[in-house]
């Protein structure tokens, strides 16, 4: 969600810039655009609706040379996408800055800057830190003591950067709950939201903390912290390997990632099973020490993430006999909740820098949870920086917005934390023997799965005319349904709920017809007999039934129902084995519907706002 790149150095930065715009494309926006300093010391500012393309065919008609600069893909928050409205915003002719998050205080701050006769063009909140840092600059004369003036005022979530034209060798950079990172190279520096802009420049990086402030030239970085104070932050060498441009052979990265699950979860896996068990040292040194005494789960995450949780709640309860609470964090963080003894609070999220789940972990210090631990893809995060423990997913760059091969490594992080803290519970010896047995075998079972692609892809011209669709489940398919339901309307704009099947007769009934498709998750479990008898109810009322079943689960084909045959596998894994199908059948209804697969409209991967 928002995309910011800096840049300062001896060369002429914009092509640095729109080459790391490019690379947060995946995050998602609705415009971009570059501001440089130009060697007349006048700011060149060019900003276009739409795709980072649009904004490098402008800046390629002409020479826009600069060797300090600020680049920025917008995702509306305040004001419709619209060039006044795209950064970066500027003041006076003098004043650029760009900026990732919501300033909350912003309509009080503008009607201030209104007062004393300064002028708006946008809409968004940004543009009242510009001005304000144009008003403090005024008053000091000082830049940098401008810019803290000008921060102290804010109140949010912000990861800000701002450029002056009197003062051409420096960056400006703040960070309050939307990250950024710093890049390092040979008489040049750069920043962005994230490191994968910055891959094709520098891999040493270090990351800003909450409350800095940091002014960087081409040869030095200083930095600020909340009280002021000078501070270094470790510079670490980055081992990412993305390259942003390469699909392969695959037309869409969905469909890649949906691919590379195989080779994910055995990324993920490696190192962390030995001789049949769980790795002492999975989940970090320290963590067998804080785990044992752990006596409730608390996990908290949002959207896909929060799937994922709602799958381990079953797991922690039935195979390691502790209790566990799932929540969206937007909710837990605003909510009087009581805290468990000896909990650990556990976070997901691809990225790290989830706002509401970032800001659940900090609330959940200040409450007194015994420990936390996050499950996590990105190194260097803001939510593995400030939890104690930490699992990295090790799944590879996720580029499409509709998360894929995250979401099963999520999976199979929990289930060996769920064994982790087991151990010290009610799991035996043989039972983890078993998941370990299971969790090996399942790149395999999923390689399988992803066999059934063709008849998936056939199966989905089903689809090419509805509207709505139901997904069911029962136990830990339940949350598989809610995630199948939200991948298709993710991505195929197919409005889609998912219930637990049992829940058909309280109310969803009556909104099935033959223009309702439902779709079921079926493995072969001791809640088979149960689901039947849901189907038969969806059956009697006209309903439509795709239904994705173990080969012994005795479904069968007929003019009511198309039955599409799932690998067998041991039940503890069926919730990851199963989602893959469901991925697969969202990916051919949106090639179906003509949508944008990776980019759909109105969401971002990276949700570093309220």
């Amino acid at each position: 969600m928002c995309g910011i790149v800096g840049a300062i150095a001896q060369r002429d930065v914009i092509e640095i810039l729109v080459e790391g715009l490019k690379r947060l494309e995946y995050r998602g926006y609705d415009s971009a655009g570059v501001a440089l300093v130009n060697p007349d010391k006048k700011l060149d500012r060019v900003r276009r609706v739409g795709k980072v393309k649009a904004l490098a065919d402008a800046m390629t008609s002409e020479d826009h040379p600069g060797s300090v600069g600020i680049a920025h893909t917008r995702w509306a928050t305040h004001g419709e996408p619209s060039e006044a409205n795209a950064h970066p915003h500027i003041s006076n002719d003098r004043i650029a800055v760009v900026h990732n998050g919501i300033i909350e205080n912003h309509a009080a701050l503008r009607a201030d800057l209104i007062a004393e006769g300064y002028q708006f063009a946008s809409e968004t909140d940004t543009e009242v830190i510009t001005h304000l840092l144009h008003k403090e600059l005024l008053k000091s004369g000082d830049m940098l003591e401008a810019f803290k003036a000008t921060i102290a005022q804010l109140d949010g979530a912000y990861g800000t950067v701002a450029i002056d034209v009197e003062n051409p060798g420096q960056l400006y950079a703040a960070r309050s709950g939307s990250p950024l990172v710093i890049g390092y190279g040979i008489g040049e520096n750069f920043l962005a939201s994230d490191q994968l802009a910055l891959l094709p420049v520098t891999r040493r990086f270090s990351f800003l903390e909450e409350g800095d402030i940091a002014v960087i030239t081409r040869t030095s970085v200083q930095i600020y912290d909340q009280a002021g104070q000078t501070v270094q932050r470790e510079i670490s060498e980055s081992d990412i390997t993305h390259d942003a441009g390469d699909k392969g052979p695959f037309k869409h990265y969905m469909l890649k990632e949906i691919y590379e699950q195989p080779i994910a979860i055995k990324n993920t896996l490696e190192g962390r099973l030995k001789n049949g068990k769980l790795a002492e040292t999975a989940f970090g040194e320290d963590a067998d020490r804080i785990l044992k005494d752990i006596e409730h789960v608390q996990i908290i995450a949002c959207g896909t993430s929060y799937h994922a949780g709602m799958v381990a709640r079953y797991w922690f309860e039935e195979y390691a006999g502790i209790s566990c609470n799932v929540e969206i964090a937007s909710e837990f963080r605003y909510r009087k909740s009581q805290v468990h003894p000896k909990s650990l609070l556990v976070t997901i999220s691809q990225s790290g820098e989830t706002a509401d789940t970032l800001a659940a972990l900090r609330l959940a210090k200040e409450i007194g949870y015994h420990s936390s631990l996050t499950i996590c893809n990105v190194p260097g995060s803001s939510l593995v920086r400030e939890s104690d423990l930490a699992y990295l997913m090790n799944a590879g760059a996720e580029i499409g917005v509709a998360s894929t091969k995250a979401f099963t490594v999520q999976l199979v992080g929990l289930l060996l934390l769920v064994t982790a803290i087991g151990r010290h519970k009610d799991m035996n010896a043989e039972t983890e023997s078993h998941v370990v047995s299971a969790l090996n075998a399942l790149p395999a079972k999923i390689e399988q799965a992803l066999d059934m692609s063709k008849a998936i892809n056939l199966l989905a011209e089903d689809f090419a005319d509805k509207h709505h669709s139901l997904f069911l489940g029962r136990g830990d398919q339940y949350p598989i349904a809610m995630e199948g339901a939200l991948k298709l309307k993710e991505i195929s704009y197919i409005h889609a709920e998912a219930y637990a099947a049992g829940e058909l007769k309280h109310g969803p009934l009556a909104l099935i017809d033959a223009d309702m498709p439902v779709i079921v998750v079926a493995p072969n479990n001791e809640l088979l007999e149960k689901l039947h008898s849901n189907v038969e109810e969806v059956r009697a009322r006209g309903g439509l039934m795709y239904v994705f079943a173990d080969s012994g689960a005795h479904f069968k084909s007929d003019s009511t129902m198309k039955v599409l045959s799932v690998p067998h596998c041991e039940k503890v894994i069926a919730p990851i084995l199963y989602s893959v199908p469901l991925q697969l059948l969202s990916y051919y209804v949106a090639l179906i519907k003509g949508t944008d697969v990776d980019q759909p409209r109105n969401l971002a991967k990276s949700v570093t706002v309220e």
